[in-house]
């Protein structure tokens, strides 16, 4: 199994890698599926396209701003590429356009307000986060269907490719780099055989797709991303978009701070830093995946914090990046990194785990040392609901990304002060996140049916 450092960190929008980012980027793999089977078939003149959102994409929809994304993506655009763009200017342009470009001369009619449905009663087996996308004829003939799951942190799959896919993650074999570890038992064997940390193992791995200086460049603008969305929600003031009139928090918690440093300890930085990512994300601005928007707070938190106030060098922040990616990589493959499917262990408690070994190993901690900060962090999110009221990312999510971070600096230091020894395996607490995401109700599991989600009545 080998998960690119640069698939699991990736540059997109808020509010939702899984409801956002993925369903954008699956719209617009389906218009290009409708260009291959116009080039074949050429005789329709008429063509109209729908889309049905299944299961927690129809429930929590509206609130993850699914709708909009499937309309950006139906229009061309990516997470990547929209980032640059006046995003209110395009959503009004999209959102209020009946046609879609397929080529120069080629459109078809879509209509957002009518042509995307929220089947809340019509589940997909293989994933609780489906979309179907269908081509119709002028007069109602289905002409192609596609299927697809977004599977979490941006990552989409196929009907075709879903049961054959791990995780479900499509990985690359594992064979074919230098250090094949697919579970942390092997990770650390290999560690200590080669004499090599997790991080050198996993730059090696890196090194056998892209030059070193290449990979550099891109860990640097991960984390110049990453520093930006921290600065930028530090210094923005207003209410979140949504209805719940969230009001931001996270610059006037720092001003707070800044006007009392000597009562002001790592908790409450850390609690400053992850909520103004998070509340950019909220208002649908730009993050990373880390390795989901919903936990988009926790790795940039606990990265700025070290950079910030420990003076962080440029080799040790990508030495946090590629060691974070390193354990993010294991929980994909071995588990799941989707609310939809674990519930919010496999968020914030993943984000939480790879901030804690990625903060581990820049502070010089050993192989042994790293898992068991990751698996510290993981095992107290072990059953972490994921219940957003009105299916906004902004309550809990917002706070308990800046509490996910403290558990992550918490880990870390508990960790460097004792031998890396300890009774549960980082192995054996993803299994157990698995299994307890399996055992939960899906009502819990960003449906907003259940939990914090029912519990609040707007008056």
């Amino acid at each position: 199994m080998f998960i690119s450092v640069l698939d699991l960190f990736k540059v997109g929008i808020g509010p939702s890698s899984s409801h956002t980012m993925g369903p954008m980027v699956a719209a617009s793999a389906f218009l290009q599926d409708i260009r291959h089977y116009i080039d074949s078939n050429s005789d329709t003149k008429n063509y109209h396209v729908r889309c049905t959102l299944k299961d927690s994409l129809a429930y929590t929809g509206v609130g993850h701003a699914t709708d909009k994304a499937v309309t950006l993506g139906l229009h061309g655009y990516l997470p990547n590429t929209i980032i640059n763009e006046n995003m209110d200017e395009v959503h009004d342009r999209t959102w209020n356009s009946k046609t879609i470009n397929i080529s120069d001369d080629i459109s078809a009619s879509f209509f957002s307000e009518e042509d995307i449905i929220f089947d809340t009663r019509n589940s997909l087996k293989q994933h609780p986060n489906g979309l179907v996308f269908e081509l119709l004829d002028d007069s109602g003939g289905l002409l192609l269907s596609s299927t697809f799951f977004s599977i979490g942190g941006g990552f989409i799959s196929t009907l075709a490719e879903i049961d054959s896919v791990e995780a479900p993650i499509a990985a690359e074999p594992s064979s074919a780099y230098p250090y094949p570890f697919d579970n942390s038992d092997q990770m650390l064997d290999m560690s200590k055989k080669n004499k090599k940390t997790i991080w050198e193992m996993k730059l090696a791995n890196e090194l056998e797709n892209l030059p070193e200086e290449i990979l550099n460049l891109e860990l640097d603008k991960i984390w110049n991303a990453m520093k930006t969305c921290v600065e930028k929600g530090l210094t923005t003031e207003g209410i979140l978009p949504g209805g719940l009139n969230t009001k931001r928090r996270a610059k006037q918690l720092n001003e707070s701070l800044e006007n009392d440093k000597e009562n002001a300890g790592s908790s409450d930085w850390l609690c400053a830093y992850a909520m103004a990512v998070n509340e950019e994300n909220a208002a649908g601005h730009m993050v990373v995946t880390a390795p989901t928007n919903g936990a988009a707070g926790v790795v940039p938190a606990t990265l700025y914090y070290y950079y910030k106030h420990k003076a962080a060098s440029q080799e040790q922040i990508r030495q946090f990046l590629l060691s974070a990616a390193a354990i993010g990589g294991l929980i994909k493959h071995n588990s799941s990194i989707s609310g939809a499917e674990v519930g919010c262990q496999g968020e914030v408690g993943s984000a939480s785990s790879m901030a804690a070994a990625g903060l581990c190993a820049a502070r010089g901690g050993t192989s042994e040392q790293i898992e068991n900060a990751a698996e510290m962090a993981l095992e107290h999110h072990i059953g972490m609901t994921c219940d957003p009221v009105k299916g906004l990312v902004q309550v809990p999510c917002i706070e308990r990304n800046g509490f996910g971070a403290v558990k992550a600096y918490t880990a870390s230091s508990l960790s460097l002060r004792e031998s890396g020894e300890h009774l549960i395996s980082l192995d054996q607490c993803i299994a157990a996140m698995k299994r307890t995401g399996l055992d939960m109700s899906t009502k819990y599991k960003e449906t907003s049916l259940g939990g914090l989600a029912v519990s609040f009545i707007e008056c």
